[in-house]
């Protein structure tokens, strides 16, 4: 059995305005993702679940077409393949939880983020 706290995980900046602290299980990933105000995570797809939860602040997620702005409390289900883009609208913190994992993350694949 492991145990964390996300304070003492090493925080991984992808870009001036988004990093991440990250979990990888043999079946998930749990992640928790900082977004400075104005902070886009442009449209990607992946075969991974998703379910994003917001902590703090407001995020507008654009699914498939479809947008929706999820606020502090609120979460969203992200079916695999499916198109997404996220903008945040004022600083933020999600936590996100992919099924499978995040293999791509591991490799360092994830060049979308970096930008």
């Amino acid at each position: 059995m492991h145990t964390y706290r996300w304070e003492t995980m090493p925080e991984e900046e992808l870009n001036p305005l988004l990093s991440r602290r990250a979990i990888h299980t043999t079946a998930m990933t749990i992640a928790r993702l900082y977004l400075k105000a104005t902070a886009v995570v442009p449209t990607h797809h992946h075969a991974n679940e998703q379910v994003s939860m917001v902590e703090k602040g407001a995020l507008e997620f654009n699914l498939a077409g479809e947008e929706r702005i999820v606020r502090a409390g609120g979460m969203v289900v992200i079916p695999p393949d499916v198109p997404h883009s996220v903008r945040a609208l004022e600083d933020s913190i999600a936590v996100d939880v992919f099924t499978p994992r995040r293999d791509d993350w591991i490799r360092g694949d994830d060049a979308y983020l970096r930008r």
